[in-house]
Formats: C-alpha cells, structure tokens, sequence
C-alpha cells in the first residue's frame, strides 16, 4: 500500500515540496536545540568568546565547503557591503546575548524568551516601516508581551538576570528581521547566508583576545561539532522556506522549544514549571498570530 503525503490544500506536487519543507524544518529545530545545548555547556568550561568563535568559525568552515564548490567567491559579490557587515555585527551581539541567557537560566526558558522576536520585529515594522497597526495585530502583540511577562515572571522573586539577556537577544534579533527586509530584494539568500557567517565568524574571532584556555581534544571536538550543527540547521532552515509557503513550515520551528525542554529535563534535570509552559504556550500563539496576518497581508516569506 503506497502512502501518500497529505495536500496541505495543495498541488500533490506542491504538497509532496511541502512534506520536504516540514521535514527540513524539522531538521533543522533538532540541529538548533543540539548547538544550543553543547554551547550550553562548553560556556560553562571555557570563555564565552572562546565558545563562539569556534561555532562560528566552525559554521563558517561548513558553509564554505558546501557552497563555494558550486558557488565561487562570487556568491560574495553585493552592492551593499556596508549593510552585511552592520547585520552581521547584529548577529553577533544577538547571539552571543543567547549564549550568555544559556548559561544563567535553563535552556527552554532562553529560547523561550527568544521566541518574542517577531513581536519585537512587528513593532519595529509600525515604528520604522510606518506599517499599519491594526486592532488584530495589536491583540496579538500584547498578548505576546504578556505571555513574555509570565515567562520571566518580573517581581516574583524568580527574575533571573539571564532573562534580561534572551531578552536583549530577541529585541536584536527582531531589529535584524526588519533591516534586512530591503536586502533581500537585491540579495540571493545565499549571498545572505554566506555574508552572515563570514561576518559572524570575523566578529566573534576578535572575542579570543578577552580569553582563550586550550580546550581538551574532546571539548575541541564537541565545540566544532556546536558548529556544523549551527550550519547544517541554518541550511536546513532555508532550504525549508524555500521549498513551501512560510504559513506551512514555520509553525514547525517552534518545535525547538519541544527539543529544548526535552534535553533540559534529561541533561540538567530541569523540569518546566507552569508559568513557563503558559507563558511559552501564550508567545507561540502570539507568533503564528503575526504570521497569518502577514501573509494575508501578502508579506513575501524571505529567510534571513
């Protein structure tokens, strides 16, 4: 009996494209949830600095061998330089505020946390773009804020200052999602993707200068690997929002916050307390809200 992938409401080849892009997206939340949890634990041996540049070297490393044989240098060929190193300077403040979120609070709770980037990148939109704020995206976005609040729990004795840092890391991430919009009528997602990890890779290697203790074979090994896991979820990522509509796969990103509390429970014991979960729960909602609305408003799906 031949199995058949489920339509989607779409083309059966449209659905079978669809069933692939769920299936990198996947893919990809999996291999997210394993570089998080490695630099997890590595940031608590070696220097910060030192743990993300070796993931971004090491992403880096990858990237370059799988696309420059095909690509050539002139995957870096761009009319606006200046707006890759600024991004990628973004990135790097943004992700290193996640590692340092990793290491003082436990990992759902981070990546929790970080999910409030597209609200961050909504209100940027209003501010910035002078985009139209109505009454459904409005409720959305308060009601995110609100599942943020019930996450951090402010003033309930339980605030961790790691909080502040998933949250400066959403907040930046956000701004990112928003200035990169204009590139990417000009910019291949390649081209994107390769600017990003060279410029990543470039910024976190000058944090070496603030420490650096010559890790063990073993912990050298685990931190490379922190990268290639980074690298193969970022392809993974794109290739999913390039071969189904964002309202199909991206839900399944959220995923990540299932591997999140899974590894936390088996690794560090952690066990999720009702206030995360609601207030996780409440932030999805919020999210997959912004999306719908967006691609009714007919916002192009473009992978950043």
């Amino acid at each position: 009996m031949t199995m058949r992938a489920p339509t989607l409401g779409l083309t059966p080849a449209r659905a079978d494209r669809a069933v692939l892009g769920i299936g990198f997206m996947i893919a990809a939340t999996a291999m997210f949830a394993a570089s998080s949890a490695i630099m997890k634990h590595e940031a608590g041996l070696y220097p910060i600095g030192e743990t993300m540049a070796f993931r971004s070297i090491s992403s880096l490393l990858v990237c370059a061998l799988v696309v420059l044989p095909t690509q050539g240098l002139g995957v870096f060929r761009t009319t606006k330089p200046g707006a890759h190193v600024a991004r990628g300077l973004s990135q790097s403040v943004s992700q290193t505020f996640t590692v340092i979120a990793l290491t003082l609070m436990p990992m759902a709770g981070a990546i929790a946390i970080g999910f409030s980037a597209p609200l961050f990148s909504a209100i940027l939109s209003l501010l910035w773009l002078k985009e139209r704020a109505d009454g459904p995206r409005l409720a959305a976005l308060a009601a995110g804020f609100i599942g943020v609040l019930i996450v951090t729990r402010p003033g309930a004795g339980t605030f961790q200052l790691g909080a502040l840092f998933a949250l400066a890391n959403a907040m930046m991430y956000g701004s990112v999602t928003v200035a990169v919009r204009s590139m990417t009528r000009t910019e291949s997602t390649i081209t994107l993707l390769m600017w990003q990890m060279a410029t990543v890779a470039g910024f976190h290697s000058l944090l070496l200068a603030f420490g650096f203790v010559m890790p063990t074979p073993r912990d050298a090994a685990i931190l490379i690997a922190s990268g290639a896991a980074n690298a193969l979820g970022q392809y993974s990522w794109t290739r999913a929002l390039g071969l189904a509509p964002a309202t199909v796969v991206s839900p399944f990103y959220y995923l990540l916050l299932v591997w999140a509390l899974g590894i936390g429970f088996v690794v560090w014991g952690d066990i999720p307390t009702p206030s995360l979960l609601l207030g996780s729960g409440i932030v999805v909602a919020s999210g997959l809200a912004l999306l719908l609305r967006e691609m009714k408003r007919g916002a192009p799906a473009k992978a950043v």
